[in-house]
C-alpha cells in the first residue's frame, strides 16, 4: 500500500482478532504500531509475537480517563497519530426480552462511546496537523437486524452514522471511514456459536465461507493508505455478498 511506511498507527482492541491481524499487517507495510487492549493476558502475548510493536497499552476504551492516559502518552512518544484502527468491541448473544441494563450500557460504552472518545483526541492532533486517517470498526449489524444481538447492533448503527457525521466536519484534512465485515473467524465468534452454527452461517454466505482477520487487515490498511486519498464517509461493507441480496436471493 502506498504510503504507509512510518506512519503511525495506534489500534484499539488490538491484542486479539481482528486487532492483532491488523497489527501485524501495519508492521508489514513499515507503519509504526501501537496496540492497546483491557486484557492483560492478550497484550503479553501480542507484545512476545510482535515484538517490532513500539508499546503496548492496557487501557478499556470505555474510560475517559483511560483514554486520555493513552493519548498523553502518544503525545510523548509521538508527538502525534496519523491513522486510528477504532477496532475495540464486544457483543454477547442473547434476546431482546433477556438484555440487563448493565449488558446493555456496557455494549454500547465500549462500542459507540468509547469509540467516540478514541476517535475525538485522535481528530483534536489530526486536525492540528492537517491530516490523518480514523477507521471505526463497524458491521453489517449496523445495517439490518440480526437476531439475539439488539444491543449490538444498534451499537454498530450508531459507529455507521457517527463515522458519516465525522467526515463531514473534519474534511478535508481527515478521513474518516467505517469497515463494516459480515461474519468473521475471531475468538469473540468462535465464543458465541456452536460447530453447527458456523456452518449454516456459512451455507447463508455467497462465497461459501467466513472472513479470516488478515482479510479485514488488508481492508484496513488499504483505506488508510494514499491508495484510498479519495475515500471518505463511507460505510465499506466486506462480507462475502452476505448482504447482496434480500430473502428473494436465499436458496
Amino acid at each position: 500500500m502506498r504510503n504507509l511506511s512510518g506512519k503511525r498507527v495506534l489500534i484499539t482492541g488490538g491484542a486479539r482478532g481482528i486487532g492483532a491481524a491488523t497489527a501485524k499487517r501495519f508492521l508489514e507495510e513499515g507503519s509504526r504500531v501501537v496496540v492497546i487492549d483491557r486484557y492483560l493476558p492478550a497484550l503479553e502475548e501480542i507484545k512476545n509475537e510482535l515484538p517490532q510493536l513500539e508499546d503496548t497499552l492496557l487501557a478499556d476504551v470505555s474510560k475517559l480517563e483511560d483514554v486520555n492516559r493513552v493519548f498523553e502518552h502518544l503525545d510523548q512518544i509521538w508527538h502525534g497519530l496519523d491513522v486510528l484502527i477504532n477496532n475495540a468491541g464486544i457483543s454477547i448473544r442473547h434476546k431482546f426480552m433477556d438484555i440487563t441494563p448493565e449488558e446493555w450500557q456496557d455494549v454500547m460504552n465500549t462500542n459507540l462511546t468509547g469509540l467516540f472518545y478514541m476517535a475525538k483526541e485522535a481528530a483534536k492532533r489530526m486536525l492540528a496537523a492537517e491530516k490523518g486517517v480514523i477507521i471505526n470498526m463497524g458491521s453489517t449489524s449496523g445495517f439490518t437486524g440480526y437476531h439475539y444481538y439488539a444491543d449490538y447492533n444498534a451499537s454498530k448503527a450508531g459507529v455507521i452514522e457517527l463515522s458519516r457525521s465525522m467526515a463531514l466536519e473534519l474534511a478535508p484534512h481527515v478521513r474518516v471511514i467505517a469497515l463494516c465485515p459480515g461474519y468473521v473467524l475471531t475468538p469473540m465468534q468462535e465464543a458465541e456459536y456452536t460447530p453447527e452454527m458456523m456452518r449454516e452461517v456459512d451455507r447463508k454466505i455467497p462465497l461459501g465461507r467466513q472472513a479470516r482477520p488478515e482479510e479485514m487487515a488488508a481492508v484496513f490498511a488499504f483505506l488508510a493508505s494514499d491508495d484510498a486519498s479519495y475515500i471518505t464517509g463511507s460505510a465499506i461493507t466486506a462480507d462475502g455478498g452476505e448482504t447482496a441480496g434480500g430473502l428473494a436471493s436465499q436458496k
